[in-house]
């Protein structure tokens, strides 16, 4: 099983990005699938989950700025981030436990 991120790069305060999480070697829509991040020097952190029916959860700092999806056809889960902030700088990993995706960089600058 492989779980490859993309869609990370640089945007400014303000903006979007969204991210895409790509399984392969395995179906998906029994998972339970989540986002992670890590900041250099801090520990890695959850950012969202989504059930198999498609239920998210989201931690506090990200709440009404990110949204998470999946499309179960096509083995993919999202995270459409919205109001970028300094602060969301991070490498974003994919997980489908106990799979990981080797992560995609995220970096909020002007």
């Amino acid at each position: 099983v492989q779980l490859v991120e993309s869609g990370g790069g640089l945007v400014q305060p303000g903006g979007s990005l969204k991210l895409s999480c790509t399984v392969h070697g395995s179906m998906i829509e029994n998972q339970n699938m989540a986002w992670h991040r890590q900041a250099p020097g801090n520990q890695r952190e959850l950012v969202a989950t989504i059930t198999p029916h498609g239920i998210p959860t989201y931690v506090d700092a990200v709440k009404d700025r990110f949204i998470i999806s999946r499309d179960n056809a096509k083995k993919i889960v999202y995270l459409q981030m919205n109001d970028l902030k300094p602060e969301d700088t991070a490498r974003y990993y994919c997980s489908m436990i106990p799979f990981w995706g080797h992560g995609t960089q995220v970096t909020v600058s002007s």
